[in-house]
C-alpha cells in the first residue's frame, strides 16, 4: 500500500449520525454523500451507513447510479440540476428527481407516462439561494401543475438555506418564512402537503429547530465538522478521517541552500529536513506552502519550501526523525479547519479535494 493514505473511522460516522438523529427526532435524516462522501470514500462509507440513514443525497445523477451499482437500496435524492435528457436514468435506476422548474416537471410527467412508470420527485423551491429551484414568488403555478401530474409521485418539497451557519439568522428566518408561505398553498388548493418537507442543512440542524420539518440533510456535520466558526454547536460530532503518510527521506540541510521550487525558504542554521510523499495532486494544497504543519511522533512541525505535486518537505530541527517514521497530515490536533485557514478556503474543500489516488482505509473502532 502507498504510505500516504486516509483512514476512515466508520464507527465515528455512525455516532455522528446517531447524535444528529437524536437532536432532530422525529424528523428523518438524509445523509449527504455527494462528492465521494465528502472525500471519505463512498465505497466504504455508504454501504456501512445505509442501515442508519432514511435517505441518501447526491449532487449528480452519475453519483446516484454509482450507489445503485454498489447495491444501495435506500432512496437516493439527486439534488443538483438535471437536464431533461438525463431523466430516463432516474426511472432506470430508481432515483428521486429534484424537479427544479416547470419545464423539468412537465418533461418528467411526459416520460413517466410514456414509460408506464411512476417517477419519484421532490419539488425544489428557491427561497433565497438563487441557484436552482422555482422562486417562492412563482411557486403557485408550479405546485398547481405538480398536483395535476398523474404519473409522477411528488414525495417531497424542499429548499436550501444560504446563511444558516452564521450568528445572525435574519436571512435564514426569512427563507423559513418564504418556505412556510409556499407550503400554505397546499391548504389553499385543498391538497395534502408532500410527505417530506425539508430545508435544514448542517447549520439549520444546529441553529434553526423550527425548520427541521419532516427531514434534515446533514453534510459536513456527518463527517465531524461544523459549518462555521461561530455556529452554535448544539450537537456533538467528531471527525472520522485521519490522513497519514511516512517519511521517505531525511537529511541535514545547511543554511543558504534554498528548498524546493521558487526558493521560497532556506534554513538559518543546519537543520534536518524530511520529505513526505504527498503533494497537491493528492489534495495537499500548494497554497499552504510555508503555512501548513504536520505531526510526527506526537510533535508538531512546520512544512517548508514550495509544496510539490507529489512531495513536500518538513523542518524537524534537531530532532532525530528518520525514514519510515509516521507523519500525520490531518488528525492528532490538525483539523480541516486548520487546512482551511492555511489555504484560505472553508473546511469542506480540504476534505472533498483529497485525491482519488490517496487510498481510503475503512475501520470500525
Amino acid at each position: 500500500m502507498r504510505p500516504t493514505y486516509v483512514k476512515i473511522n466508520l464507527s465515528q460516522l455512525q455516532r455522528n449520525l446517531g447524535a444528529i438523529r437524536a437532536h432532530v427526532a422525529p424528523a428523518k435524516v438524509l445523509a449527504v454523500v455527494k462528492a465521494n462522501a465528502y472525500g471519505h470514500g463512498v465505497d466504504g462509507v455508504v454501504p456501512f451507513l445505509e442501515p442508519f440513514a432514511d435517505y441518501l443525497g447526491v449532487a449528480l445523477v452519475e453519483e446516484g447510479i454509482y450507489l445503485r451499482e454498489l447495491g444501495i437500496k435506500k432512496p437516493i435524492l439527486v439534488m443538483g440540476g438535471t437536464l431533461a435528457e438525463q431523466l430516463p436514468a432516474f426511472l432506470e435506476h430508481d432515483l428521486t428527481l429534484t424537479a427544479s422548474s416547470l419545464d423539468l416537471l412537465r418533461a418528467a410527467e411526459q416520460l413517466a407516462e410514456s414509460a408506464g412508470k411512476r417517477l419519484r420527485t421532490h419539488l425544489k423551491i428557491d427561497t433565497g439561494m438563487e441557484r436552482v429551484g422555482v422562486r417562492d414568488t412563482d411557486a403557485k403555478p408550479f405546485i398547481e401543475t405538480s398536483l395535476a401530474c398523474r404519473h409522477i409521485e411528488v414525495e417531497g418539497i424542499y429548499t436550501h438555506l444560504a446563511n444558516s451557519e452564521v450568528p445572525d439568522l435574519i436571512h435564514a428566518r426569512l427563507q423559513l418564512e418564504r418556505f412556510q408561505s409556499v407550503l400554505a398553498l397546499y391548504d389553499k388548493f385543498g391538497a395534502p402537503t408532500p410527505a417530506l418537507r425539508h430545508m435544514c442543512n448542517s447549520g439549520g440542524i444546529l441553529q434553526l429547530p423550527e425548520g427541521h420539518f419532516d427531514m434534515v440533510r446533514p453534510g459536513i456535520m456527518l463527517y465531524g465538522y461544523y459549518p462555521g466558526e461561530d455556529v452554535q454547536r448544539t450537537v456533538e460530532v467528531k471527525p472520522a478521517l485521519t490522513w497519514h503518510s511516512r517519511v521517505v527521506y531525511s537529511k541535514i540541510t545547511p543554511p543558504g541552500r534554498p528548498v524546493s521550487y521558487g526558493s521560497l525558504w532556506q534554513a538559518e542554521v543546519p537543520t534536518r529536513l524530511v520529505t513526505v510523499p504527498c503533494g497537491y495532486d493528492d489534495g495537499y494544497f500548494r497554497n499552504m506552502t510555508n503555512r501548513a504543519r504536520v505531526v510526527i511522533g506526537g510533535k508538531s512541525y512546520p512544512q517548508v519550501g514550495r509544496i510539490c505535486m507529489d512531495q513536500f518537505m518538513v523542518d524537524v530541527g534537531n530532532d532525530d526523525v528518520q525514514v519510515g517514521d509516521e507523519v500525520i497530515l490531518l488528525g492528532q490536533g490538525i483539523s480541516s479547519d486548520d487546512f482551511a485557514l492555511w489555504a484560505g478556503t472553508n473546511n469542506y474543500e480540504p476534505l472533498t479535494n483529497i485525491s482519488a489516488r490517496v487510498p481510503r482505509v475503512f475501520v470500525t473502532e
